[in-house]
């Protein structure tokens, strides 16, 4: 019994010991809300008021000082993040995860990113201002890389910590830039199905700008007397194992001042991205003498891509234009370092690379590029194609201004301003959005645009060796989609197709309609819009085409081939309003029956990796309201069956039955059950989350959640056979500005601000925004200070 008790208290002495180096491990590596910091490179002293959500405001007597606390603060909540964002595009990420990363790391290495970084880097004044305050932002991460808290993740993952430079912002925005891309996903597919299946297949794809369907469109008076005055298969297997979320669309719309309750321009925006933890966004409001900015900042880059002040307020969505193209490259067949150009045989550029591998020995790969690109055969193991294909693209192509653009917007005081620093935007293609105090508003699709030959079709793999398929030329920014003060008084994007420019309409990768066709619905009509109604307008769940696609498959349903129960479930779609609540059962069976239609028109055809790649793509999205109108289409037809011509009655009924008997074979034969909150679910996975131990410690969720894919609360996800719908992408904030009431503006955040899983901040949000709830976004000084959570102060370091 002796020995029993002296075990029993050995047990407990070491659960006492465990708990509090626990304790003591978590204490100390939360971050730091309180206090003082002294810093060496500071000149003045900085105060930081963090408010009830974590949220810093910083007030300096310098830009400079401002920013340089602004980069401390945002690298104790987000370090981890800022060193993923900066490996992907230099190949880095093998040495955090392993060789599994190896096809990632070739892919982003041969796209250039680090090398025309570099390039942008050497080409800097020191005197720019926008330098200087990069600089002093880089030089507040790299204090608290010296003297903070090594966070969780580098400890885990073994990583030691580095300090970051110039270079790794810009490729931090590489990254951006290619994330916001789509031919990559697009135009190996289309051009796989034209070589297999021949021209016909394509008709029905809905490939070319529909000019009938709900379009942005342009308006561009002179601005001075307007303006108010006061590859799917190549890359696929690269991009699905990254670390962190892509960026895939947004809603925008911004409502002048005749058309608001209170005469002042409210302003919209919730850019879709990829879900996950911690989420996208750092928010941070920065006060200095010349400079104020409540703003939304990007791991690692100082300037924020989404902002307001008193003045003004801007946001982005995606512009889908085509700024990828790829071309077949000719080989000389006696000698196969040379390829063909208009011009004659010129000699392939060798490149040569390391990628340093965690735990195993350093790989040297070496890669072919030509005049348009890197040569992706050798790279992606998917290119099977004995001709080469190289890929060009725009952003590694032409001068990087990008970071000069990010300043320049968030140093604006007016339109014109405003106006001036986005023809630096050359990619990645962005739809700017802008409203102002004065009763300004706006929207510029902005990216550097070029005019290719009539013949050329720039959504297949083009012809490299003939000089016939190249930009004829660079479209000035004034050429590009735009609308300033319109007379119906609203802007808006959905990441839909643009109005014409020059009598034609400009070729991209569109999302349909269905977003674009509700807002329009819903502004139009209404001319006194305020705050609380325009926050319920980005909670809207409904899909007007959504019914419309309903109508049209049932007029090919044989109703007296079904049984009673199938009978009142068609009936209940067809009185559906197109939401996509959580109780509903509707979304279940339409998303389901959808997948069927998607699965038994096409994979017949594509088989099943071909077929899969179409559905990681935004232009089945666009086919299936076309689809679900035609009669006649070559793709109905099942190749499988010899003896027989399948018709669209037969390929939507078999569809239909497919979709009844998967719902009922998984909830049960009371259709009441199958509602919405079963299949459609929300968890914001973190990169080590992924390990089964850890997922409860990293991961947010999962929770279910309304909304769907396509409606403007846009809850994305994609399909598959598994008959569930996780969401992948969706509202990465949800802002509100009114401009009649600046200092009640209101955002959410999915989860949380912090991305230290031991600070109350990493999920203390995540269940206001899954109920559609929003918070302050406070500006006012005497109420952020009387209101605050905690004051932590930045002084020089004493001699």
């Amino acid at each position: 019994m002796k020995v029993l008790k002296k075990l029993l208290w050995i047990v407990l002495g070491l659960i006492v010991i465990l708990a509090l180096s626990s304790a003591i491990y978590v204490y100390t590596h939360t971050p730091e809300y309180a206090g003082n910091i002294e810093t060496d490179k500071l000149n003045n002293k900085v105060e930081v008021y963090f408010d009830t959500y974590g949220i810093p405001h910083i007030y300096s007597n310098s830009e400079e000082d401002a920013l340089r606390v602004l980069g401390y603060v945002h690298a104790q909540e987000r370090l981890w993040q800022m060193e993923l964002l900066r490996r992907i595009g230099k190949g880095g990420l093998s040495e955090v995860f392993g060789g599994d990363m190896l096809k990632t790391d070739k892919f982003f290495l041969s796209l250039g990113i680090d090398d025309a970084s570099q390039q942008t880097v050497e080409k800097l004044s020191k005197n720019d201002p926008m330098v200087k305050l990069s600089q002093a932002y880089l030089d507040g991460i790299n204090k608290f890389i010296a003297e903070g808290p090594t966070p969780i993740e580098f400890h885990l993952t073994g990583l030691e910590k580095t300090p970051f430079t110039l270079k790794d912002v810009y490729n931090t925005v590489g990254y951006m830039a290619f994330s916001f891309a789509m031919a990559h996903k697009t135009d190996p597919l289309l051009t796989n199905i034209k070589n297999k299946l021949g021209p016909d297949y394509l008709t029905d794809l809905g490939l070319d700008s529909d000019p009938n369907s709900t379009l942005i469109k342009n308006y561009r008076p002179s601005i001075r007397d307007s303006i108010k005055n006061e590859i799917t298969g190549l890359v696929t297997e690269a991009l699905k194992d990254l670390p962190v979320p892509l960026f895939e669309g947004s809603n925008s719309w911004v409502i002048a001042p005749n058309k608001t309750k209170n005469a002042k321009v409210i302003f919209a925006n919730d850019p879709h991205i990829g879900f996950a933890q911690p989420s996208v966004w750092y928010e941070a409001h920065v006060n200095s003498p010349n400079y104020e900015k409540y703003g939304y900042h990007l791991a690692g880059i100082p300037f924020p891509i989404l902002g307001h002040d008193r003045n003004l307020a801007y946001g982005i969505t995606m512009f889908e234009n085509d700024d990828i193209d790829f071309y077949y490259e000719e080989e000389n067949a006696s000698d196969p370092s040379l390829y063909k150009t208009s011009t004659g045989w010129k000699k392939y550029k060798q490149v040569s690379k390391t990628i340093k591998v965690k735990g195993g020995e350093d790989v040297h790969f070496s890669f072919k590029k030509t005049h348009h690109g890197p040569i992706l055969n050798g790279i992606a193991d998917q290119v099977t194609d004995q001709r080469p294909v190289a890929m060009s693209w725009i952003y590694t192509k032409l001068e990087n201004k990008v970071m000069n653009a990010l300043y320049g917007m968030s140093h604006a005081q007016n339109l014109l301003e405003f106006q001036d620093a986005l023809p630096d935007i050359h990619a990645p293609g962005l739809n700017i959005m802008y409203g102002d105090a004065v009763g300004n508003v706006a929207w510029f699709a902005s990216a550097k645009l070029y005019q290719m030959p009539d013949s050329t079709n720039t959504k297949f793999i083009m012809e490299g060796s003939t000089g016939e398929q190249e930009p004829i030329r660079y479209l000035n920014f004034t050429e590009n989609p735009m609308a300033i003060n319109p007379p119906w008084n609203y802007v808006y994007s959905a990441n839909n197709q643009p109005d014409s420019i020059n009598g034609r309409l400009y070729p991209g990768y569109y999302l349909p309609e269905d977003r674009a066709k509700r807002i329009v619905a819903l502004l139009e009509p209404k001319n006194n819009w305020d705050r609380e109604a325009v926050q319920e307008m980005m909670l809207d769940d409904t899909s007007i085409v959504n019914t419309e696609v309903v109508t049209n498959l049932s007029k090919s349903m044989e109703v007296e081939q079904l049984n009673e129960k199938q009978i009142a479930i068609l009936d209940k779609l067809n009185l559906w309003d197109g939401s996509n609540q959580l109780q509903q059962i509707e979304p279940s069976i339409y998303n389901r029956w959808i997948y069927f239609i998607l699965r038994n028109t096409f994979e017949d055809e594509l088989e099943t990796e071909m077929f899969g790649q179409m559905l990681d793509t935004h232009f089945h999205k666009r086919l299936i309201a076309d689809l679900a109108e035609k009669e006649t289409s070559v793709w109905w037809d099942d190749i499988n069956t010899k003896d027989s011509v399948e018709t669209k009655k037969e390929r939507i009924n078999l569809s239909f039955r497919q979709a009844y008997q998967s719902l009922e074979e998984e909830f049960g034969n009371d259709s009441n059950k199958w509602t919405w909150n079963k299949l459609h679910t929300l968890e914001h996975g973190h990169p080590i989350g992924q390990i089964k131990a850890l997922r409860s410690l990293f991961n947010v969720g999962p929770f279910p959640v309304s909304g769907s894919r396509e409606v403007i609360n846009n809850m994305d996800f994609k399909y598959d056979d598994t008959g569930y719908y996780p969401v992948s992408s969706g509202p990465s904030t949800r802002r509100v500005i009114d401009f009649s009431d600046i200092e009640n503006s209101t955002s959410i955040l999915p989860t949380g601000q912090s991305g230290n899983p031991f600070s109350e901040h990493y999920d203390d949000q995540a269940e206001m925004y899954n109920q559609g709830k929003f918070r302050k976004m406070m500006m006012n000084k005497e109420e952020i200070i009387e209101t605050k959570k905690s004051l932590l102060t930045f002084e020089p370091t004493k001699e």
